[in-house]
């Protein structure tokens, strides 16, 4: 990754901090938002010369140690912290190439699961699989082309009249596909597949850019979402994502509690099939 990725994340991080948040007093009013460099460097032990170049993109490669103490001086998260090393390559990155195969223990188990609608996510929100009832739910994804069936580019390309499923959480999706998009372009930052799709997405949409420029890399889970189908209305899900870590893929259900309305109505698509959004 380019130091001036790993500068201008450091920066975002340490802009959300107040002084009260680590300790320090808040003293007379700031004339920007954050912590100032100085402090950050103090409290992670290194010069303030060095932070500094380090936010410029001008410092040499932090080592693991001074990494960690940047990290609790600014407060990260677990995720963040991560991602802060895969940013300056002192974390074990991936494969070149995300992988985009599914394991056929995973395709047989989307067919077996009862009242469930299933499909499976590339790192960079590819659906790869899926089931009958996720097409009745969500969209018939055997009718568009691969470089369509992207949750990403769906969520934030897709002309207005078409929205994305009819989801009610449309404004958080995007939200976490960026975050998520960040960490994989963190994982991957050889890849063309991913590196073009961001750099499509920074082209089309106003949205994906602003978000970006954000540098969040923690998404919150998603625990319920709710559909609007054309044909049998009002869709509420527990919604349950399972990381297949040796692929970095996530295998999703969308599932009802047994009696729900929700529930009913996954139990009429099931029976519509597919064709149930026409």
């Amino acid at each position: 990754m380019s130091k001036h990725e790993l500068g201008s994340f450091l920066r975002s991080r340490r802009e959300r901090l107040r002084p009260e948040d680590v300790g320090l007093p808040s003293g007379p009013r700031r004339r920007t938002p954050g912590l100032r460099r100085e402090e950050v460097a103090v409290l992670a032990h290194i010069s303030t010369e060095y932070y500094v170049r380090l936010e410029q993109g001008r410092a040499p490669w932090p080592s693991s140690d001074v990494l960690a103490g940047i990290a609790g001086a600014l407060r990260l998260t677990d995720a963040e912290s991560d991602h802060l090393h895969l940013l300056a390559g002192t974390a074990p990155t991936r494969a070149r190439l995300h992988r985009r195969d599914v394991r056929p223990s995973i395709l047989a188990l989307l067919e077996r699961l009862p009242q469930t609608a299933g499909f499976v996510t590339s790192a960079m929100f590819e659906v790869l699989a899926w089931n009958d009832l996720a097409a009745a739910l969500m969209e018939d994804f055997s009718l568009l082309a691969p470089e369509d069936r992207n949750l990403a580019r769906l969520a934030f390309l897709r002309p207005p009249d078409r929205p994305p499923y009819g989801i009610s959480d449309g404004a958080e999706f995007r939200h976490h596909a960026v975050m998520q998009l960040r960490v994989t372009l963190a994982r991957y930052p050889a890849d063309p597949a991913v590196t073009g799709l961001i750099d499509e997405l920074l082209a089309g949409s106003p949205d994906f850019a602003r978000l970006w420029e954000r540098h969040d890399v923690q998404p919150s889970p998603t625990l319920t979402k709710t559909f609007h189908h054309p044909v049998v209305g009002e869709v509420t899900v527990d919604c349950d994502s399972l990381a297949l870590t040796d692929r970095d893929q996530n295998l999703v259900l969308y599932s009802a509690p047994q009696g729900s309305p929700g529930a009913e109505a996954l139990a009429l698509l099931n029976v519509l099939g597919p064709g149930a959004r026409i």
